[in-house]
C-alpha cells in the first residue's frame, strides 16, 4: 500500500504520479504553484520523509517529490556488480529528463542524505538545469571517504556493509529487514522515537527485497564509481556555480564540525548553519528546515 505526501487543503495537495523514463517506472507526487522545485529523500526513506515539509513549499513551488531509483515504489532493473545503474551520474541524468518529461527543464532541487549526492552531482554535470542546491546531512562522496577515521568509521559502516559484493548484505538484511531499518532510524535520530510510529511503519512497508538490492546497488556505486568521479572532479577544480545552501543536524557526531569548509572547496557560492536534530532533518526539524529552505528559495541568503 502507498503513502503519499498530502497538505492542507489551503496549501494544496501533492498528488501521486507514476511517470516512466527510460528503464524506470518512478513513484513521485506533485503539487503545488510557482517554480520548480525537485526534492530526493534518503536512505532508508522514501518520498514520504517530505510529508511535512513539501505543503509548507507548495504554495510558492510546484514541488517534485519522487522516490529514487529502486526505493520505494519507483521500480528499476537491479544494479550492476559495482552498482552500474545507480552511480549518482546515472541517477542525476535520469532525474533531469524526468523533470523535462513533466516541463521542468530549469529547477531548484533539496536533497537529503543519498538524495542530496544525486542532486549535487546534478548540478556538476547539468549548470544549466539547476538554479539552486540544497544538500542536507552530507559532505560529497569522496570527501566522506576520506573522513573515515578511527573516531568515525563506525559510524560509517554502511558505506562499507551494503557496499560488499552481491549477494552478501542482501542475504543478511533481508530476513532481518526490518529489524535493521527500525535500528537505523532510531539510532540515527537525535531523540528517541524522533519519527512517528506511522512514518516507521511505511518505511518498513517499502523496505522489500527489491528495495534493499537497490539500496546496496546504491553504496556500491558510491564506493566503485561515485568515489572516483569525484576525485576527478576535484582534481580538475569543477566547481558547483549555483548558490548553495548546506543544512546539517547539530546531534550528528559524524558532521560535529561542520561541513561548510568542505563545500567551499566545490562551490562558489556557499552558505549553511546546523539545525537542532539528528541525522533526518526533513522528519526531526521539519518546520525549521522548511523556512530554512523558503528564506534561501525566495532571497538566497540564510
Amino acid at each position: 500500500m502507498r503513502q503519499c505526501v498530502g497538505g492542507a487543503a489551503s496549501r494544496g495537495r501533492l498528488e501521486p504520479r507514476q511517470v516512466s523514463v527510460g528503464d524506470v517506472s518512478y513513484h513521485l507526487v506533485l503539487g503545488g504553484a510557482g517554480s520548480p522545485l525537485l526534492l530526493l529523500h534518503g536512505f532508508p526513506q522514501t518520498h514520504y520523509c517530505w510529508r511535512k515539509v513539501a505543503p509548507q513549499l507548495a504554495s510558492t513551488h510546484t514541488v517534485v517529490a519522487p522516490d529514487l531509483r529502486g526505493y520505494g515504489d519507483t521500480v528499476a532493473p537491479p544494479g550492476g556488480p559495482r552498482g552500474e545503474g545507480y552511480s549518482k551520474r546515472e541517477m542525476a541524468s535520469e532525474l533531469v529528463a524526468l523533470m523535462e518529461h513533466l516541463g521542468f527543464d530549469r529547477f531548484a532541487v533539496v536533497g537529503h542524505d543519498r538524495g542530496a549526492r544525486v542532486a549535487y552531482r546534478m548540478a556538476l554535470d547539468h549548470p544549466a538545469r539547476v538554479e539552486r542546491l540544497v544538500v542536507l546531512n552530507v559532505v560529497p562522496t569522496v570527501d566522506q571517504f576520506e573522513r573515515m577515521t578511527t573516531a568515525t568509521t563506525l559510524d560509517y559502516y554502511p558505506w562499507l556493509f551494503l557496499a560488499q559484493p552481491a549477494p552478501l548484505p542482501e542475504r543478511l538484511l533481508e530476513p532481518n529487514a526490518e529489524f535493521f531499518l527500525r535500528h537505523t532510524l532510531e539510532s540515527w535520530s537525535g531523540t528517541p522515537g524522533a519519527i512517528a510510529a506511522e512514518a516507521v511503519a511505511v518505511y518498513v512497508r517499502a523496505f522489500s527485497p527489491a528495495m534493499i538490492a537497490a539500496v546496496c546497488a546504491d553504496y556500491r556505486a558510491a564506493f566503485h564509481l561515485d568515489r572516483p568521479l569525484d576525485a576527478q572532479d576535484r582534481a580538475a577544480n569543477r566547481r558547483i556555480t549555483c548558490p548553495v545552501l548546506v543544512l546539517w543536524g547539530d546531534q550528528e557526531g559524524a558532521l560535529a564540525d561542520g561541513p561548510l569548509t568542505v563545500w567551499r572547496r566545490w562551490a562558489d557560492d556557499v552558505r549553511g548553519h546546523a539545525l537542532a536534530c539528528g541525522h533526518f532533518l526533513p522528519e526531526e526539524a521539519p518546520d525549521a528546515l522548511a523556512a530554512s529552505l523558503v528564506d534561501f528559495l525566495r532571497h538566497g541568503a540564510d
